[in-house]
């Protein structure tokens, strides 16, 4: 009753679930009619923030922003493993900024403070999605879920019999999709399974790629509720398996599907996990649709925990992470030349030399166009 402004409601009803410190409970506004893009992306490496990538012919480019770039504030806050998702979902969901003040180290160890600007894209307030407009609306959004699909694509590289790496953006697969994927690789000797920044997905992919590398059935654990506790399992694919060597790298982005796939292999002793410690975010969770208004409609949502996932240890991973059986970080100094010493690292345990260069250059990033 006391706010003076929709951002300022907004800003209440989710903050509401913020505190429930809950990484699977929060508000989903309804969307703005405009993008804002910043041009750059960071990410928790160990326990600092790195800049991991600048846009090129971006204000962050132009300011001197570079990867590598150590991010001690964003507006006056410092990024840490418990706020940085927090400080993504205010800045990039609840509340984009037209820009925001950072306090950096440079990676010869100076500081600097930079006013890095985004771009603000103007939309329409109104969308019509009747068709009464010859379908310039709806084919205008049919282009932006083209864009956003070719941006979370699934990407592969391929080195003869020895390796198959696999680039897994998301947990988004329906089984015959997986099951077509692991075809590809069934008969080499190694996959390298990429999950870094891979936040998760459906649980029923979870479920048919674990059942498409273990020769046997798997408890991955125990779904536990306020009232009810119930077993998640996978049923081997038997002769269709992979059966080469594993190898799974994650880091601070790997969370729910990502992290219990990288666990199951751990307790499984299946393979080997690589990298940095992940999210800890694995909290199973529903998502409930709304909207207001009927020939005008406002569509929003909330995604709500519902269970947590037991493994077979008798342990929950949320809030914890996976800690991997090799921690292996990219350094500032990895950031700035554009080297991936992880997956080159991985790709000499299947006994092929892939120099760090070429190794980030193989899953380049690509910007929304």
């Amino acid at each position: 009753k006391q706010a003076t402004s929709i951002g300022q409601v907004l800003g209440i009803i989710a903050q509401v679930l913020i505190e429930l410190d809950d990484s699977h409970t929060f508000f989903l506004p309804p969307g703005r009619p405009y993008t804002t893009e910043y041009g750059w992306q960071m990410q928790m490496i160990g326990d600092k923030c790195f800049v991991v990538a600048v846009k090129p012919g971006s204000d962050a480019e132009t300011k001197g922003l570079k990867e590598g770039d150590e991010i001690l504030t964003i507006d006056g806050f410092q990024p840490n493993r418990d706020s940085m998702w927090k400080i993504q979902y205010s800045y990039n969901v609840l509340r984009p900024r037209a820009g925001m003040r950072l306090a950096v180290v440079k990676p010869d160890e100076k500081q600097q403070q930079l006013d890095v600007m985004a771009k603000v894209t103007q939309g329409k307030r109104l969308m019509n999605l009747s068709g009464d407009d010859d379908g310039s609306d709806m084919y205008d959004l049919i282009r932006k879920e083209e864009n956003r699909n070719r941006l979370g694509r699934h990407r592969y590289a391929e080195f003869g019999d020895d390796l198959f790496i696999w680039k897994m953006p998301a947990f988004d697969l329906e089984d015959y999709k997986v099951d077509d994927t692991v075809e590809k690789f069934r008969k080499r000797k190694a996959l390298i399974l990429d999950l870094r920044g891979n936040g998760g997905g459906y649980e029923t992919t979870l479920l048919r790629l674990i059942a498409n590398v273990f020769d046997r059935d798997i408890k991955v654990g125990e779904l536990k509720r306020r009232k009810e506790t119930k077993p998640i399992a996978a049923k081997t694919r038997g002769d269709k398996i992979f059966p080469g060597k594993v190898i799974v790298l994650i880091d601070s982005e790997s969370g729910s599907a990502a992290e219990l796939f990288a666990r199951v292999i751990q307790l499984e002793k299946r393979g080997i996990v690589i990298g940095d410690r992940s999210a800890g975010a694995v909290m199973r969770s529903k998502h409930h649709a709304r909207e207001l208004g009927m020939d005008v409609v406002v569509p929003y949502g909330v995604s709500i925990t519902d269970a947590d996932i037991i493994m077979s240890d008798a342990r929950s991973i949320e809030r914890v992470g996976v800690i991997p059986d090799e921690t292996k970080l990219a350094s500032a100094a990895d950031l700035a030349a554009k080297r991936d010493p992880v997956l080159a690292y991985a790709a000499s345990l299947a006994g092929v030399q892939l120099p760090s260069e070429k190794a980030a250059a193989l899953f380049p990033l690509e910007w929304r166009k």
